[in-house]
């Protein structure tokens, strides 16, 4: 067989990258016989755009916050030759929220493949149930390591038993002399006590740290060594605040000679040589929430003396002697029996004799061939493959997403509102629209991809914001190039637009203090909503007010003023609609689809059936006069279109073409209809060259987007508005892609692949 493994890979620092290379070297034997062995390859997961050196079994990389790149792996696998596929899961090591991105690429897989669950949910979220149900009801097989997971499987996924497969977690088949290796590492006269993994809050290794005083005082021999870095994630977030915190319990409780901290991520024989050298093996986590622990497996399978709270993974573990354990952050109870163990060598060593037994059960070769026979089965059962033909999403043709344009238009106060070709022309200074369509945008960018430079680029454009506010809640809109104040008051437009970022905001704040600036900002300026006029303004406002309330459902009294605002655009509605004419106005000008997108919005929020009902005869009519032959014509701003008047064609501009692809994302929400994601892919196209002129407004060279397009041809200014309307509009196709793969709607027809 040639078998495709997806994962992390080492020199990735990643439990479950060992956990792909151990399966991987078990059964790809690279010295065995022709035919007992296997070809294979593997497909890893970078983090964050990093790049690594990895071996030659890597063929190809995938960014895991980069869409397009599962979906060019899928291909690469489909054409490798590959006869199944072997994916390792967890949720943190893919991209989009909850790991979605995962999802694309198995709906195009056209080989049969097999999960290995690492983290199986008791109490999942929507998302969380959601992801993990759609990879459970492609996979031909799913492994996990514990019965408990197959308990939760059948309970809590719905999984047909059929489907399920015990195989436990592999531990490297070594072994090391205990004393040698305290000699090794000058620890021969130590009692030794260990904890080894990435570090993290949830490890609970302040519980150890408290119950040593009262260990050391009987046992002054007794050295306790934390073994492992900082979990990625966690140094991203928090640095080493968790380290320090210990390292300073060590030293107020005087255990600086007893404790040691190795922050390193050691090679697998030096690990198994500290695992030999410890009396006692502690997993101090602090709640039963884990379902496989490949540590806990590794000390198991050396044969230590294991000591853990009641995990769900340890109960099974270490059951029928093979270990003790202790209730989650009792320290008092730690610290008598990690006393009583090292008072008795006998009882320590029963214990390691019954783990080293069932250690020897579970070694990697032994794990690995029936790894080997699940794959060979499932291979020759075939796979049922699952067209994806139901929308015209293509990622590949969109150009890779990047901020670089945003980078050359931004500085320390806000982003120059308008540009010079490529370049920005800061005789026009700033203005609040674009500095709100920026924070908006990188608010997008940071929960799509987890954008570092996005979140570095928030703060700037929410303090814009926040400098522009006046005292009374409204905004001036322009500021020189010089900080000067051009405006008293910005125009409502520019107030709409603000409300609509801040209340984005305080619906995916990505920390507090961003959160917390923001809804000051929103409060403030809440008490002028009722005060609006332009129907624009009053739409922008609603889909600000709507992120918020999804967030603050509680929050009576806004929802009040959504209400009233909808009831405006319901008497503008009434007042000029006709049996040929369903709108707002007597005429189709600017930015036309915010508003049937905020009716959308308003009709997800108050399941009002009268806002429902305008809001889609309003989009349908739009979509009349703007999306046929198979492309976005939007409405000139030469001269707009007036009611029994001809259409103005050119002057088009790019917010035109985010507001039809956002009311169409909305659309989609509400109805659950796949048809509005055609044309939200459609419209997006215009960007790049599906329009009346059949000429790309996205530059490949700058990232920027052009100005919009005249007469005479394309207007090659690469102002803010344009840039952010088209990475907007950009964000929200891969957003829509990933909610139809997580509902499970790029599925169709069903056909046997053999």
């Amino acid at each position: 067989m040639k078998i495709a493994f997806i994962g992390t890979y080492p020199p990735r620092e990643c439990g479950i990258g060992t956990f792909t290379e151990n399966l991987f070297n078990s059964v790809i034997k690279k010295d065995s016989t022709p035919e007992d062995s296997h070809e294979g390859f593997v497909v890893a997961l970078n983090d964050f755009n990093i790049q690594y050196d990895y071996p030659e079994e890597v063929k190809t990389s995938i960014n895991q916050e980069q869409l397009e790149d599962y979906i060019k792996a899928a291909r690469f696998i489909n054409l490798s030759g590959a006869d199944v596929c072997i994916l390792e899961h967890e949720f943190g090591i893919f991209g989009g929220q909850d790991g979605v991105n995962i999802l694309p690429l198995l709906h195009r897989l056209e080989i049969p493949f097999i999960v290995t669950l690492h983290t199986i949910l008791k109490n999942p979220s929507y998302n969380q149930k959601a992801v993990l149900q759609q990879i459970c009801g492609m996979a031909q097989k799913i492994v996990v390591m514990s019965n408990k997971a197959i308990g939760f499987l059948k309970t809590v996924y719905d999984v047909p038993a059929d489907k399920i497969e015990l195989i436990e977690h592999g531990v490297p088949d070594l072994q090391y002399n205990s004393e040698k290796s305290k000699k090794e590492f000058k620890l021969d006269r130590k009692k030794v006590l260990l904890t080894f993994g990435f570090i993290g809050r949830n490890k609970g290794i302040e519980t150890v740290i408290k119950a040593l005083p009262g260990v050391v005082k009987k046992h002054p021999d007794v050295i306790y060594i934390i073994q492992g870095k900082t979990h990625p994630n966690v140094l991203r977030h928090s640095g080493e605040e968790y380290r320090i915190f210990l390292m300073r319990m060590v030293k107020k409780l005087g255990l600086e000679k007893h404790v040691v901290f190795l922050n390193e991520f050691i090679e697998v024989e030096t690990l198994f040589k500290y695992l030999s050298a410890a009396d006692i093996y502690i997993t101090p986590y602090l709640n039963e929430t884990q379902i496989t622990s490949g540590t806990l497996s590794y000390a198991v399978g050396v044969g230590a003396a294991a000591v853990s709270t009641p995990y769900w993974h340890a109960e099974e573990l270490l059951a029928d002697g093979r270990g003790r354990f202790f209730d989650f952050n009792d320290d008092k109870a730690l610290a008598e029996l990690l006393t009583e163990l090292l008072d008795n060598p006998e009882m320590l060593a029963q214990i390691k004799e019954k783990a080293f037994d069932y250690g020897r059960k579970i070694t990697w070769p032994k794990t690995g061939e029936k790894y080997s026979r699940l794959a060979k089965t499932v291979a020759e059962n075939g796979s049922i493959g699952i067209s994806n033909k139901d929308t015209i999403f293509d990622l590949l043709i969109m150009p890779p997403f990047s901020l670089a344009h945003i980078n050359r238009l931004t500085d320390d106060t806000g982003i120059i509102q308008h540009a010079k070709f490529g370049i920005p022309n800061l005789k026009e200074g700033y203005c609040l629209d674009d500095n709100a369509r920026a924070l908006l945008m990188v608010l997008m960018a940071y929960n799509q991809f987890k954008d570092v430079r996005a979140l570095e680029l928030s703060p700037i454009y929410l303090s814009y914001v926040h400098y522009m506010q006046n005292s009374d809640g409204t905004f001036r809109n322009f500021l020189s190039f010089s900080r000067q104040f051009l405006d008293e008051v910005g125009s409502e437009d520019s107030f709409g637009r603000t409300i609509w970022a801040l209340g984005y905001l305080l619906g995916y704040a990505p920390n507090d203090a961003y959160y917390q600036t923001g809804k000051e900002v929103f409060l403030n300026a809440a008490p002028n909503f009722e005060k609006l006029h332009s129907i624009r303004s009053i739409a922008n406002t609603m889909i600000g007010v709507c992120h918020y309330l999804k967030s603050h459902p509680n929050d009576d009294s806004m929802m009040e003023r959504l209400r009233a605002m909808a009831k405006k655009l319901i008497t503008h509605y009434k007042e000029n609609e006709s049996a040929n004419w369903k709108w707002f106005e007597s005429l189709l000008a600017y930015d036309n689809g915010i508003l049937p997108l905020a009716m959308l919005h308003a009709a997800e929020i108050l399941n009002d059936s009268k806002v429902t009902e305008i809001a889609l005869s309003s989009m349908e009519f739009l979509t009349k006069h703007t999306l046929k032959n198979n492309y976005l014509s939007i409405i000139g701003n030469e001269k707009w279109y007036k009611k029994d008047e001809e259409r103005s064609k050119f002057a088009q501009q790019p917010i035109d073409a985010m507001a039809m692809v956002l009311m169409y994302h909305q659309a989609y929400h509400v109805t659950k209809d796949k048809e509005y994601l055609n044309k939200l892919y459609t419209s997006f196209l215009w960007f790049l060259g599906e329009n009346d002129l059949r000429l790309s407004l996205y530059d490949f060279e700058t990232k920027g987007c052009c100005d919009g397009f005249e007469s005479y041809g394309v207007n090659r200014n690469q102002g803010a508005e344009s840039s952010l309307a088209y990475l907007i509009s950009h964000l929200t196709v891969l957003q829509a892609y990933e909610e139809f793969h997580k509902r499970g709607e790029a599925g169709g027809v069903k056909e046997d692949s053999k």
